[in-house]
C-alpha cells in the first residue's frame, strides 16, 4: 500500500506533523510520499495510493489558503481514498492546557472544531476523520508585527508570552495514535 501525506505549513509546524504520520504510516507497512501542496502541480497523480492524510496550519482562524485550493481541486480523490484531516492550530494547545480553567479549555475546543468546520465548508469536503492538534508559537519566525500580535493573543489566552524563545505544544502521542 502506498499512502500520500499533504501539509501547509507557514512555521513548519504542520510539515513536522506531516512527517511525523508518515513515519507512523512507514511503521504499519506502507509506503509515503509526503508532498507540501505549495508545490504541487495540477492535475495531481491519485493514481498510485490508496490512502490519504492532510495536515494544514490555522493562522486567523482559516488553514493555509494552499491546503484550500488543493482541497477544492481534489474532493473526488480525497473522498475515494476516504482521507484524515488534521487542523494544527494554537487554539487545539489551549484546548489541551490542563492549567488552563475548564471554561477556557471548552472555549478553545470549540474554536478548533469551528476552524475544522469553516475548512469544511469553505472546500466543500468532509474528512473521512479530522483531528485538532495543537501547534507551537515560533517566536523565533515571527516578523515584529506578528511576533507582538501573537504576544498579546497569547497573554488573552493563558500562553506564554516569552518571545525569545519557541513553544511546542503538539502531543505527539495523540498524533501516533489518530494514525494508528
Amino acid at each position: 500500500m502506498r499512502a500520500a501525506v499533504f501539509f501547509a505549513t507557514r512555521e513548519g509546524q504542520a510539515r513536522r506533523v506531516a512527517d511525523r504520520v508518515a513515519v507512523d504510516f512507514r511503521v504499519h507497512g506502507l509506503q509515503v510520499d509526503v508532498f507540501d501542496v505549495k508545490g504541487l502541480q495540477e492535475p495531481f497523480d491519485w493514481s498510485p495510493y490508496s490512502v490519504a492524510c492532510l495536515a494544514a496550519s490555522v493562522h486567523g482562524g482559516h488553514h493555509e489558503r494552499e491546503m484550500t485550493a488543493f482541497v477544492k481541486e481534489n474532493r473526488q480523490a480525497l473522498n475515494r481514498l476516504r482521507a484524515a484531516f488534521l487542523s494544527v492550530s494554537l487554539s487545539e494547545a489551549g484546548a489541551e492546557d490542563p492549567k488552563a480553567p475548564p471554561d477556557r479549555r471548552k472555549r478553545s475546543a470549540a474554536d478548533a472544531r469551528r476552524m475544522i468546520d469553516v475548512f469544511v465548508a469553505e472546500t466543500g469536503w468532509l474528512p473521512a476523520c479530522a483531528l485538532p492538534i495543537a501547534g507551537r508559537l515560533a517566536y523565533s519566525q515571527y516578523n515584529v508585527f506578528i511576533r507582538f500580535v501573537l504576544k498579546r493573543i497569547a497573554r488573552k489566552a493563558g500562553a506564554p508570552t516569552d518571545t525569545s524563545r519557541d513553544y511546542e505544544f503538539t502531543d505527539w502521542d495523540r498524533v501516533d495514535r489518530f494514525v494508528g
